[in-house]
């Protein structure tokens, strides 16, 4: 069985730091990616890794603050989460393909298989 699961959540001040964790478990994937939904927003495309770390995608919103890594022998994908603002607010979820994504389907939410279940962050003013 095929499953994600998320941690590192929580409530933290403007300034702070998070990292996020993603378990994958049942596959091995080639391209893993973080996405967030704010209350009242669609869900916005975060970061992306493709094959065994390489290649990685940011957000316009997220670059230089935020860092996708992964580490393959634990089957598990990172977002470390720096200087966070309080428009970064949102459930952060992961997502997983075993594809080997190209060009601008990296961005995209439909283009990934699985997904875990989400995880609130909160970032306070």
């Amino acid at each position: 069985q095929v499953q994600l699961v998320e941690s590192g959540g929580g409530l933290v001040q403007a300034g702070g730091s998070l990292r996020l964790s993603c378990a994958a478990s049942g596959h091995t994937f080639s391209t893993y990616a973080w996405f967030r939904q704010a209350p009242g927003k669609e869900r916005e495309f975060v970061a992306a890794i493709r094959g065994s770390g390489g290649i990685k995608y940011y957000a316009d919103s997220v670059k230089g603050r935020f860092t996708i890594s992964r580490d393959n022998a634990k089957n598990t994908v990172y977002l470390q989460m720096n200087s966070l603002k309080p428009d970064d607010t949102a459930v952060y979820s992961c997502a997983a393909t075993p594809q080997f994504l190209y060009g601008g389907s990296v961005y995209l939410g439909n283009t990934y298989n699985y997904w875990g279940q989400g995880t609130q962050v909160t970032v306070s003013s």
